[in-house]
């Protein structure tokens, strides 16, 4: 049995850890408000630097938070008094060092954050009135566009699909699946693996005495208090998210029983939804930390419970026009659309290297959990890698949704390998049936194995997603979007990190194993 509030490891044991004690509330988001950032703000998009100041200047603004995100999808920042927002920061920038953050090799790492003025938001996170901008990342001696710059190669795919003449823009809409947990403790050495979770929610706590309202595994699909616990937190985020500029759809949570939750955003164009993925991320953290608990959009972080996804729902318009409408064609799918999922499923392989970049992507893409791990599209179907929902059959709302991609992904990579592979698609005319994807309206995990073996499988392992991307990457390079030393530099480093966890023995290997 475990302990209360313990989680089992993969073999059935349980970590003896301890907690870190609980966080207390922290209240300073609210007297930062009070302090000049007003409750229920619309967001701070500037068209040029003296609009930017001159908010600094009335909102009595005291720092300027300058975020940018890494070539591997984490953010970092540096932050600047107000004093120092001055016109020549737009031309110079901040500098940094490049090679801190993996972009750059130590003899040359110097660099320079320049503020993309149109992502200004209020960051309420902070005891004074802060502006956070997201930032473009320069060479610091010619001030040129670092090639590497994640936000610069999604410009460059969005660029490249206006010169194709495919379509004008890219709409994207990301789900957001992760866990809150109450605590969380790890522990990896020579002579120790272990982990541990901590969450009211979980069943795992019915033998102890509390309120009775737990949830069973796999019985969180829109839990409603008080088995859903989370309720007030999600709103929360979703009022701090819509203050800052990103919309919420809807919370609810999900079918992991202990603490899964879900927030979904509007279909938003290309740059805007990368940035909002950055944004939820930090967001949802940040707002579970102040209140002594974490959160984590891992995809696989508990063992025979569901993981979490970051599907995208995508959508091309041309001169205003939806081009993935046809009232005519399967699921209301027009002829691009089906060109662009065929696009999509041929390349999948070499996609999912960029949109479920680590070891934990696989242990969530396994059969009986919802999982798309086959290469087909259907009308609904969400054991299918591409999903064309059965209430997107307007012109206003035609589109599709990729299952597989995770929140381990850097949005901005996920984002352009997925457009690029759906641009080769419509450029080359392909027909998914004719290649073998589908549609496939029926569960294929309910197929029997030989049946199965049939359909094109996806990677399995974060090994066969690097092999799929070495093998096939011609079309990352059109237009300059990716090159071979970033796609080279990626393979390396995530085969690295395959390796360092198969090297290590599994807590499971030695239940198993031990007393042989």
């Amino acid at each position: 049995m475990l302990a209360a509030g313990s989680c089992a490891l993969p073999g059935g044991g349980a970590s003896d850890v301890p907690f870190p004690p609980p966080k207390r509330y922290d209240d300073r988001p609210r007297r930062a408000r009070r302090a000049g950032a007003p409750k229920g703000e619309t967001p701070v998009m500037f068209s040029d630097f003296s609009e930017a100041k001159s908010f600094v200047e009335k909102r009595s603004v005291e720092m300027v938070d300058l975020k940018f995100c890494d070539l591997w999808g984490r953010w970092h920042h540096v932050t600047i008094p107000s004093s120092g927002f001055e016109p020549v920061l737009m031309e110079k920038g901040v500098a940094f060092d490049g090679s801190s953050v993996g972009f750059k090799s130590v003899s040359s790492g110097d660099m320079v954050l320049v503020p993309d003025l149109g992502t200004g938001f209020l960051d309420p996170f902070w005891e004074v009135p802060t502006l956070s901008f997201i930032c473009t990342t320069l060479e610091a001696d010619t001030r040129a566009l670092f090639p590497f710059d994640p936000r610069s190669i999604a410009r460059r795919a969005e660029e490249f699909l206006r010169a194709s003449g495919v379509a004008d823009e890219s709409h994207w809409g990301p789900e957001f699946e992760f866990y809150v947990f109450d605590g969380v403790s790890y522990e990896n050495g020579m002579n120790v693996a272990s982990y541990r979770v901590q969450s009211s929610e979980g069943d795992w706590n019915s033998h102890e005495l509390g309120s009775g309202y737990t949830i069973p595994k796999h019985g969180g699909y829109h839990a409603i208090p008080p088995q859903d616990r989370l309720f007030n937190f999600r709103t929360r985020v979703s009022k701090l998210l819509a203050e800052m500029g990103v919309p919420v759809k809807y919370h609810h949570h999900e079918v992991g029983g202990p603490g899964q939750c879900e927030i979904e955003i509007p279909i938003l164009p290309m740059m805007k939804a990368a940035d909002a993925v950055m944004i939820v991320k930090y967001v949802t953290r940040m707002a579970a930390s102040q209140l002594g608990l974490t959160a984590t959009f891992m995809p696989k972080p508990l063992y025979g419970e569901a993981g979490s996804g970051m599907h995208f729902h995508q959508r091309l318009l041309k001169g205003g026009k939806n081009l993935f409408y046809d009232a005519a064609g399967y699921g209301a799918s027009s002829f691009e659309e089906r060109a662009y999922i065929a696009g999509l499923l041929q390349h999948g392989g070499a996609v999912m290297a960029f949109t479920n970049p680590s070891t934990n992507s696989y242990r969530r893409l396994v059969p009986g959990y919802e999982a798309p791990i086959s290469a087909v599209f259907s009308l609904g179907n969400r054991s299918a890698a591409i999903r064309i929902p059965k209430y997107a059959n307007r012109p206003d709302n035609a589109r599709f949704e990729f299952r597989p991609p995770d929140a381990t992904a850097n949005p901005y990579l996920a984002i352009a390998a997925q457009l690029l592979a759906g641009i080769d698609g419509i450029r080359r005319e392909l027909d998914p049936t004719a290649l073998g994807f589908g549609p496939v309206d029926d569960d294929i995990f309910s197929w029997a194995p030989e049946r199965r073996a049939s359909v094109k499988a996806l990677p399995t392992s974060l090994e066969a997603a690097m092999e799929a991307l070495e093998a096939d990457r011609a079309f990352l390079l059109e237009g300059g979007v990716f090159n071979d030393d970033l796609i080279e530099r990626w393979a390396k480093k995530k085969r690295n990190e395959d390796r360092e966890v198969r090297n290590r023995p599994h807590p499971y290997e030695i239940e198993l194993y031990y007393g042989l």
